[in-house]
């Protein structure tokens, strides 16, 4: 569920300040005054519904049935996570996540105890998004999408195309009250989540722009497993830089002494 979209995406920029960066490129954002009507909207529908909802549950709700809970909703991804894995031929990758649904679901008591991660097999996200990425598909246009935060046209086909890959689609009943009763409550606990963090985005100058980059960053990452290729930040070749650092310095002249 991406109703958190937005509190995550900023978040992510902190979490990736280590890792390799996406290309300083601007990115393709022609609906700006509209997606910053859209930002606008959803900082009030967070500020005055989704923000006092999350501090009252966070008080009233141990930390452990919190983790619990968060570890139940990512296991119900796990298909998703195999899936696209195996979409972009990472074989080992999604036999790794296999081992992850396997274990959480069974030793894990139905995901709530995230098994998995004790025993070394850590969390890896995929999305058709991603996979889409990975197989050279741009990311088209940014875009804030009301309630759901930011994305891209890519990432958009994409949340679509994953929402047929989770359990949950193919329950009878799927939008009976129980239903849309667990997605409230993986709402406010994802919210709850990040609550600790609400202060790095009201310290930004731009909020918007910082959320947009923060997103693309985090899905570009994503994309190339942390490890974009070097060509992507038009470094110079071994052999500029060879000749660049051995070239004999200019004597100096009357006029430079």
């Amino acid at each position: 569920m991406r109703l958190a979209g937005t509190l995550l995406a900023f978040v992510a920029l902190a979490a990736l300040s280590g890792c390799a960066h996406r290309p300083a490129d601007d990115p393709a954002d022609p609906l700006e005054p509209v997606n910053r009507a859209v930002f606008k909207f959803n900082e009030t529908a967070d500020r005055y519904a989704l923000r006092p909802v999350a501090k009252v549950y966070a008080d009233v709700t141990p930390a452990p049935a919190r983790e619990g809970i968060t570890n139940f909703f990512d296991n119900l991804q796990e298909p998703r996570n195999i899936l696209n894995a195996l979409l972009q031929a990472k074989f080992v990758q999604a036999s790794k996540n296999f081992g992850r649904l396997l274990l959480n679901t069974t030793a894990g008591l139905g995901g709530f105890i995230d098994v998995a991660s004790e025993v070394g097999l850590d969390k890896h996200e995929e999305g058709l998004g991603q996979t889409l990425g990975y197989w050279g598909v741009g990311e088209g246009w940014y875009l804030m999408l009301p309630l759901l935060g930011p994305s891209t046209n890519r990432d958009l086909v994409g949340f679509v195309g994953d929402s047929f890959v989770n359990p949950s689609f193919y329950l009878p009943g799927r939008y009976d009250v129980y239903a849309i009763s667990a997605n409230v409550v993986n709402l406010v606990n994802t919210r709850a989540n990040f609550l600790a963090a609400d202060g790095i985005l009201q310290q930004q100058f731009d909020r918007y722009l910082f959320v947009r980059t923060a997103y693309l960053q985090q899905r570009w990452s994503l994309i190339h497993d942390g490890n974009p290729p070097l060509e992507d930040f038009d470094l110079p070749d071994d052999e500029d830089s060879e000749s660049s650092s051995t070239a004999e310095p200019e004597p100096l002249t009357t006029a430079s002494k």
